[in-house]
């Protein structure tokens, strides 16, 4: 099983949780503020998770198997790995979201 198709279950929960989160968002009128939140968190942990793979694999901390990636890389880290911080981004934006306070204010 590769690395990708072990990630799919877990990015439609957090697809599930940003959707229900951006509807909430939408309601209390902060839909442009709660994109932009998700936008620049993910930017952040995208760009985290580039360098610092890079590092740790030019290290020889791990290694991912050929025989469980796509073969597409950035660098020397497999392309899928970028699918942890999306879905990442998505669950925590989406969550916070969802645990604002009842009258709109957010927490």
């Amino acid at each position: 099983m590769t690395y990708l198709a072990m990630s799919v279950p877990f990015a439609v929960a957090a697809l599930a949780v940003f959707a229900a989160g951006s509807v909430r968002a939408a309601r209390r009128g902060r839909a442009r503020l709660a994109a932009l939140a998700w936008a620049a968190t993910c930017a952040a942990l995208v760009a985290l998770t580039i360098v610092f793979d890079n590092v740790m694999i030019a290290a020889g901390l791990f290694d991912f198997g050929g025989a469980h990636i796509t073969g597409a890389r950035i660098g020397l880290m497999p392309i899928e790995d970028l699918l942890y911080p999306v879905v990442g981004s998505l669950l925590l934006c989406g969550a916070r979201e969802l645990a604002g306070d009842r009258e709109g204010r957010g927490a």
